[in-house]
């Protein structure tokens, strides 16, 4: 027999109080209904004798201290699970905000999830061709890996990642099935609805699944988000044997969220306020990605967070770093030169890469393209900065080189359309294209017989 209490002991912001609780459990879902009809969820995140402290998910509108009946659950937060949730968009704790109808099914699924064994974890192999040069070539994708994309205020992280969900692909004659997991995190309407209106209008909406939390939402709702996208993603890679590629956007509206109910708890802050525990909060997060030994599908992720002030050392993306396997740097002042993407090659890596690429993965000239590309780009910023003290035309011919071929490789290698969807072998061939404005002795990144390959190939024009 289920226990109501009546009434509640205190409220605070998103969290309240409620004393006399018999067999509660941390994370059990409890249901509020206010003044007899309006129903709530929240759940137990601390117990302190009979007390437990619930956070409230879709707003406080008319909750009072004595017009509530609180019901526990027995149960932490599931969503339930089908392969007919592929195609459709929920709000930011897994209910339909289509217009369709709800996800009836048996299977039923803690969203809190459970870490990887890494007994069972399998070494991430093979690439997601996201269709981007700047990613493919030189910060490669590869299943299983989580890579965050670290932005800034105003720059096009928004833009990149619909068109990542546009283009994803696992790569030209694949068989496999590839399936996209999306969640937004504290957007405005208009951003929310570009997402939306950019799935559909590009026919790629039947194999997305899109969770939103609008920046009007309930503040806690943000923290759930991103666990019931990996707990669909889970469901879609391990049951399904699906190879699904997570975005997550913004983890910067994530950790505030986590900062703020932190503070509403007491919770003594450490640096910029955040709790203590932001670390292995947010590696409970990234570390849903991998590959099992025994199943086909994988997680992959693409957490996007913006760094306060441009600021790569601020807690989120510096935590980011040391738990992720490597990142893709959005740089403001190729913004401000309107190359799209302005990905900022040198900060950025893919630490897996190099295991799934080159040969039987992409070409056999690859790894040796991009430690070639990475070198020459570097040596702009030193003529660059030579220039701007003596002057271009000062310059040695050689240095004016490497000047022109900064200049195109932003404006074609790295800057192009949105609409643009480039295979490996057109990023791989134009990167040849470029290097062959330097002359061939320069070139002491690629293996000899690779160079006489591919760059006297690109010179005769064959």
């Amino acid at each position: 027999m289920s226990i109501e209490y009546l009434g509640l002991s205190e409220i605070n912001g998103p969290l309240v109080v409620l004393e006399g609780v018999e067999d509660a459990s941390f994370e059990e879902i409890v249901e509020i209904t206010v003044n007899g009809k309006d129903k709530k969820i929240g759940r137990i995140i601390e117990l302190y004798g009979d007390k437990a402290i619930i956070q409230v998910f879709e707003g406080m509108e008319n909750v009072s201290l004595n017009n509530t009946h609180t019901m526990l659950t027995g149960h932490p937060m599931e969503i339930g699970l089908s392969p007919k949730m592929l195609g459709r968009t929920f709000n930011g704790i897994g209910k339909p905000v289509d217009g369709l109808e709800e996800i009836h099914s048996d299977l039923r699924r803690n969203v809190n999830g459970l870490p990887l064994n890494p007994v069972t974890r399998e070494y991430p192999r093979n690439y997601i061709r996201t269709g981007i040069s700047a990613i493919d070539c030189l910060t490669t994708l590869i299943r299983g890996q989580k890579l965050p994309i670290f932005s800034g205020n105003g720059l096009p992280h928004d833009r990149l990642a619909a068109q990542i969900v546009r283009q994803a692909s696992l790569g030209e004659g694949s068989d496999e099935n590839f399936a996209i997991v999306f969640a937004a995190m504290g957007v405005t309407h208009d951003v929310s609805q570009f997402f939306t209106r950019t799935f559909e209008e590009s026919g790629v909406s039947d194999h997305v699944v899109t969770f939103l939390n609008l920046a009007n939402d309930p503040v806690v709702e943000r923290l759930i988000t991103p666990k019931v996208a990996l707990t669909t993603a889970e469901y879609l890679a391990f049951e399904l044997n699906m190879h699904i590629l997570v975005i997550l956007t913004d983890m910067t509206s994530y950790a505030e969220a986590l900062r703020e109910v932190s503070s509403s708890k007491g919770e003594i802050p450490s640096r910029k306020g955040f709790p203590g525990y932001l670390y292995s909060d947010l590696a409970s997060i990234y570390e849903r990605a991998g590959i099992v030994a025994g199943v086909d599908g994988s997680v992959t992720q693409i957490p996007i967070l913006t760094m306060p002030n441009d600021d790569i050392t601020h807690p989120i993306p510096d935590l980011t770093g040391y738990i992720t396997e490597g990142q893709i740097v959005l740089d403001r002042y190729l913004h401000g030169q309107s190359v799209y993407p302005p990905i900022s090659v040198l900060p950025s890596l893919s630490r897996l890469m190099k295991d799934g690429i080159g040969a039987g993965y992409t070409r056999e000239d690859h790894q040796d393209l991009a430690n070639q590309l990475f070198s020459a780009y570097a040596k702009v910023s030193d003529a660059r900065a030579l220039a701007s003290v003596i002057g271009e035309d000062e310059l040695s011919p050689i240095d004016k080189k490497y000047l022109e071929f900064g200049r195109q490789f932003e404006g074609q290698f790295v800057g192009q359309g949105e609409e643009e969807n480039r295979t490996i072998e057109e990023t791989l061939d134009l990167g040849w294209e470029l290097l062959r404005i330097l002359p061939k002795a320069e070139l002491d990144r690629v293996d000899t017989k690779l160079l006489d390959k591919y760059y006297d190939l690109h010179q005769d024009g064959r």
